[in-house]
């Protein structure tokens, strides 16, 4: 043990009178093997990102919230936007230091294992993670992020150039994906189907290229045609939704997790009440009933209450999220379907494509129907409502407050969408602490400051100052 410790304090003498590059040689675990087996480490590298986007910080306490998906029935801070430094780390810190560290592993391993599809699924995957973090938080380290042996404190890229890089990663990613090619194992999403993992690509690049849109129209409608001339095509339907399905206990959702020792959250009274307004048969899926019996059985929870408010409605007479999303087993979605067709629905709005808008809107939405295992005949009932059919006039709105609904539950993709459409309009409540404003980002971890300070210096500089309502650059209107 003395030696031991002998040599700590002769790393860290080093450390002090060295080049920081070596910090990479000394920061290793001795008891990890060198030889990292890639089907394991794509398992573990899946699950660390999928936890982190679908928990407690980034999902329930922010995201869902902003959205006004979920509310918050008792410790409210957050649902009035009481946030610090500190609140957003887990995103970040995940992102960083475990996801895109891992993906860049198995990037470098495939080739070298001969088997390049890992390589393919490893640059998908860093391509969504660094998606969800330039999405939240704007200006991020890109180009420079997880080579801690050449770039100890990365710069951080505009957001711009992110996107742009991402539509050429992505492109690259599926370069390398080859379904003829050898089998990778520890996919716990497409269980090894390649075919599905190129169509991922393309879908992301989709994504991506709506993103933009509002901005960089141009290159929006290169990448949006280059993408239909594609054989590969996007997303075909449910089957192919990119999603990560949770086991028991200790290996659970983490929405299930939470709720097993706290009862913090119920659904928001915003989407409540959209659902009872377009007579959504959703709604039994996306709530529970009260537990104490009321005239409606469904009763959501006014965003931003103050404590003593929220607790007044009652635990027993307010809803919980729907059974669907609190069991063990729910999967945790990248990307469905139905966003892929509302997607493919803007597109043509646009004049992107010369695709039918307004029925891919309608295939949209048949499509959220049929992943809750919702009859046909019910979603032609609801479609052929006034309030639901699409106007080709205000198709932000249209498309916004349906993809709104669909993306229940996926609150960092809904409150990525909802800025960068503007439906649904949202009213924040007056015990909020933003003057009436909403949350348009997550505030960069203070750690950043102390840790990289010339790069978020130089971030916040272009960007503007690192609060809450600060618009990100894809955030036009």
């Amino acid at each position: 043990m003395k030696k031991y410790n002998a040599y700590i304090l002769l790393v860290f003498a080093l450390v002090a009178a060295s080049c920081n590059k070596e910090l990479d040689r000394i920061n290793v675990n001795p008891n990890a093997t060198e030889n990292a087996q890639p089907d394991y480490l794509l398992t573990g590298a899946i699950k660390s990102t999928v936890d982190a986007y679908w928990g407690t910080t980034n999902n329930m306490n922010s995201s869902l919230l902003f959205v006004q998906h979920w509310a918050k029935i008792q410790y409210t801070e957050e649902d009035r936007f009481i946030f610090s430094n500190s609140s957003f780390t887990s995103l970040w810190s995940t992102g960083y230091s475990q996801s895109i560290n891992a993906f860049n592993k198995l990037i470098d391993l495939g080739p070298k294992q001969n088997i390049p599809n890992y390589k393919g699924v490893a640059l998908v995957l860093r391509s969504w993670t660094f998606l969800l973090l330039t999405d939240a938080y704007g200006d991020i380290p890109y180009k420079q992020a997880g080579s801690i042996s050449e770039y100890i404190t990365p710069a951080y890229d505009a957001q711009k150039d992110v996107y742009f890089g991402l539509l050429d990663d992505l492109k690259t990613a599926k370069a390398s994906l080859d379904p003829a090619g050898k089998a990778i194992g520890g996919d716990v999403i497409y269980n090894g189907n390649i075919a599905r993992w190129r169509k991922l690509a393309n879908s992301l690049r989709l994504r991506i290229a709506l993103r933009i849109s509002d901005r960089e129209p141009d290159k929006a409608k290169q990448v949006i045609t280059e993408l239909s001339a594609d054989a590969d095509g996007y997303l075909a339907d449910n089957a192919d939704n990119a999603q990560l399905v949770y086991l028991t206990s200790p290996q659970q959702n983490p929405v299930n997790a939470s709720f097993e020792t706290r009862d913090d959250y119920r659904i928001s009274k915003t989407i409540v009440d959209k659902l009872f307004q377009l007579n959504d048969p959703r709604l039994p899926v996306y709530a529970s009933k009260t537990q104490t019996t009321t005239p409606q059985e469904y009763v959501g929870v006014p965003n931003g209450l103050t404590n003593s408010d929220a607790s007044n409605l009652g635990f027993a007479k307010t809803s919980k999220p729907g059974a669907y999303f609190l069991a063990a087993q729910a999967p945790a979605v990248i990307f469905n379907y139905s966003e892929l067709l509302f997607d493919r629905a803007e597109a043509a709005a646009r004049g992107f494509t010369t695709e039918n808008a307004a029925d891919l809107y309608q295939q949209a939405i048949k499509a959220s129907f049929k992943q809750y295992g919702i009859a046909d005949a019910l979603a032609t009932t609801y479609l052929a409502q006034t309030a639901v059919q699409y106007d080709a006039v205000n198709f932000k709105r249209s498309i916004g407050e349906q993809k709104w609904i669909a993306l229940f539950g996926e609150g960092l993709e809904a409150f990525a969408e909802r800025r960068r459409l503007d439906y649904p309009q949202l009213t924040a409540s007056s015990a909020t602490v933003l003057n009436g404003q909403i949350p348009v980002r997550l505030i960069y971890p203070g750690t950043e400051q102390s840790l990289n300070g010339a790069s978020y210096k130089a971030a916040v500089a272009r960007q503007g100052v690192d609060g809450l309502t600060t618009k990100l650059w894809f955030d036009v209107n």
